[in-house]
């Protein structure tokens, strides 16, 4: 395989959530440096980047737009109080479980640098606890931070809307990566690679003849609203979002909920809870990734979202599609997806990308 993945740990690990993405626009925005023709950032914080066709078209019709969304932002949370012993209470940003939060190292963002913590919920520890205590999962406005400092210390240091995100590390299996933040930043990941191929491509994925649009979206975790806005911008032809999505096929699930089975290939997604996929488009990508021998895999998401819907519905309306990669446990820090079905989605989008006329 001929993955980067530096790249896609350094996207993993770097903090950026809803309205907070600014760090991961920094990296994105260096990386991308001379694969577009322009780069601009709009009032929402998501960089708009577009690629004017290499090829010229034939006909008199103008060049097909394609907005490619894929959003910055990871689920975190916001410093919403400082108590008087000088620990934290937040307020989410995004959706979590709360049994995943038990006894997490954490990261809190300030304007006076990033302090690591320990997050945890209010209550008795396991040698005190009754029977009763064990059973209760806490909610999350019950989980606060010890950041290890003197309540002076803290108050000097952190304010509230200060911001906060999990701390792991990014790891590499065999088969597979495994990160927090894996939600949305495969998705970055996804669009830079995909253009990269293009560019470094020769003979018929070394040109386009659509304009390629590719916007790194903010704050699609509380509602695709980066995602709208850009969309509103660009106005675009076509719609794809770019996102993963679950991969459920691990033991206490019943095999008709798995959405995508790993190891299968990139899926592309028929419809989820947001959008449903342009039939057409749908069709399309599976021609190209038979074409091109890239394992793939048509899926169906009962619930939730990705930035494709917000395309859908902007201005005149878009024909839009999902590109996704199956993901277990998401919204966890131990997030993890094969890295073959990474590298299908990276040549599925270019593949496609360079055909679209």
């Amino acid at each position: 395989m001929s993955l980067d993945l530096d790249l896609l740990k350094r996207l993993c690990e770097v903090p950026g959530i809803p309205g907070r993405e600014e760090r991961v626009r920094a990296l994105i925005k260096k990386e991308v440096k001379g694969l577009f023709d322009t780069t601009t950032t709009d009032a929402m914080g998501s960089l708009i980047c577009t690629r004017k066709p290499t090829k010229k078209k034939t006909g008199s019709r103008k060049p097909k737009r394609v907005l490619i969304a894929a959003h910055m932002d990871e689920i975190g949370f916001y410093v919403r109080h400082i108590d008087e012993s000088g620990h934290l209470w937040v307020n989410p940003a995004g959706g979590f479980d709360p049994r995943n939060l038990f006894s997490r190292r954490v990261m809190v963002c300030t304007s006076k640098g990033d302090f690591l913590g320990a997050m945890n919920p209010g209550g008795r520890p396991v040698h005190i606890a009754t029977p009763e205590d064990r059973k209760k999962v806490p909610a999350i406005n019950e989980f606060f931070i010890d950041l290890g400092m003197p309540a002076k210390e803290v108050s000097k240091k952190v304010r509230i809307g200060d911001f906060v995100v999990m701390h792991e590390p990014f790891i590499e299996q065999p088969e597979a990566v495994v990160s927090k933040a894996l939600d949305n930043r495969i998705a970055c990941y996804m669009a830079i690679e995909a253009i990269r191929k293009i560019e470094k491509a020769r003979g018929v994925l070394g040109t386009h003849e659509c304009e390629i649009v590719v916007a790194f979206t903010t704050q699609e975790e509380v509602g695709l609203r980066g995602a709208q806005v850009a969309a509103n911008q660009v106005q675009a032809d076509i719609g794809i979002g770019l996102d993963v999505t679950l991969c459920c096929d691990t033991p206490g699930i019943p095999s008709d909920q798995r959405v995508t089975r790993r190891g299968d290939g990139t899926a592309v997604l028929v419809q989820d809870g947001s959008m449903i996929s342009q039939h057409e488009l749908v069709d399309d990508f599976c021609a190209t990734a038979r074409k091109y021998k890239i394992p793939y895999q048509r899926a169906i998401l009962p619930l939730g979202g990705q930035d494709g819907a917000a395309i859908q519905k902007s201005g005149r309306g878009a024909r839009c599609v999902a590109l996704t990669c199956g993901t277990r446990y998401i919204h966890t820090v131990t997030e993890s997806a094969h890295k073959g079905d990474l590298e299908a989605s990276v040549d599925l989008l270019a593949a496609w990308l360079a055909n679209c006329s």
